[in-house]
């Protein structure tokens, strides 16, 4: 085989691999030319001109190969720390309903020893303190303005509200006005069938969701097929994960978060003691009937980047304990997501 074989061999493998389409043309030209060379002394110069021309391609190649390996390298560097920060923008807060036998007052407090800085506030609880005010629709402004120093007296962000379910037009544009004067990311809610449409424009026009929360049998929103057939042509409404009644009504609750993936806003964290019973009793989260390694993951798996409540609905009066452990236990296992 002589070196023109072999040059012509070679550039056919190597050119297609490095796209230099340019180079092709001009060393094909090259070759054509050497053909009609008729003097040694030429010949040596070619071979020299066409060795040069080789070795800056074999220096291209070399780079462009160790580029892309680095390209490839960065991206799966970009890949892990972006699956990483997932977590990072949760917020661990308390569905006040936990300390519903105190005032919002004193139940600022007990969340304030708990550690936790958010919180998602119901109807209906007292403010406390000279006011009787009670925190909705129809509050004062002078309740609002002294709810808003007691919320930064300890630093504490309300990120929600619920769980409610106006009746009127009118009651849920007071709602979402309530809403927009404590800046928050979502209201749970069991909106009736006939309000959906003008339920998801009010969210809309306020830029704050409704997250759909599931109670036990035999509620509307029992299942995650329910909160699925709302959201139908609602691209504001989604779900409120309440873990524990999906329990309660016989399903598993990471079957139910994937049924739900990409729509869901907030989580209600509790733990029951017997699934697949409807009133069965609450328990401290990691002490029950559910897995909740398995819920994390998935929840990361999804992106998910709202607000977990905790809802203890037992030992009223003493339940700060419980509150603090299950504060634990999400960090614990949380922490093995990263």
């Amino acid at each position: 085989m002589n070196f023109l074989m072999v040059c012509n061999q070679s550039l056919s493998l190597i050119l297609p691999a490095l796209s230099l389409t340019p180079f092709a043309l001009y060393l094909s030209t090259m070759l054509l030319f050497y053909q009609n060379i008729k003097f040694s002394f030429m010949k040596k110069q070619f071979y020299g001109v066409l060795g040069l021309i080789a070795a800056v391609l074999l220096c291209v190649a070399c780079n462009n190969n160790e580029t892309a390996k680095t390209t490839d390298a960065d991206s799966a560097s970009a890949k892990t720390d972006s699956v990483s920060n997932v977590t990072s923008n949760w917020k661990l807060g308390v569905q006040l309903w936990t300390f519903r036998m105190f005032t919002i007052t004193e139940a600022l407090q007990k969340v304030d020893s708990c550690g936790v800085k958010y919180v998602e506030a119901f109807w209906g609880q007292a403010l406390g303190g000279e006011t009787k005010d009670t925190f909705n629709i129809r509050m004062t402004q002078a309740g609002r303005d002294k709810l808003k120093e007691l919320l930064k007296s300890h630093n504490i962000e309300m990120v929600a509200m619920g769980v409610i379910s106006p009746g009127t037009k009118q009651e849920w544009i007071d709602a979402f006005k309530l809403a927009k004067e404590f800046n928050l990311s979502y209201i749970t809610a069991e909106p009736k069938k006939t309000l959906w449409d003008f339920v998801d424009s009010l969210a809309g026009a306020y830029a704050i969701k409704i997250a759909i929360h599931d109670h036990p049998k035999p509620n509307a929103y029992s299942s995650p097929d329910s909160v699925l057939a709302a959201m139908q042509g609602h691209p504001n409404i989604g779900a409120c994960a309440d873990v524990g009644h999906w329990a309660r009504n016989g399903l598993d609750p990471v079957e139910c978060l994937k049924k739900l993936e990409g729509h869901i806003y907030g989580v209600h964290l509790k733990d029951i003691k017997e699934f697949d019973q409807p009133k069965s009793a609450d328990t401290v989260v990691g002490k029950g009937v559910i897995k909740f390694a398995p819920i994390f993951a998935e929840l990361k798996r999804q992106n998910f980047s709202g607000m977990f409540s905790i809802e203890h609905e037992s030992n009223w009066y003493h339940s700060v304990p419980d509150v603090i452990e299950t504060v634990k236990l999400y960090n614990e296992e949380v922490g093995k997501l990263k």
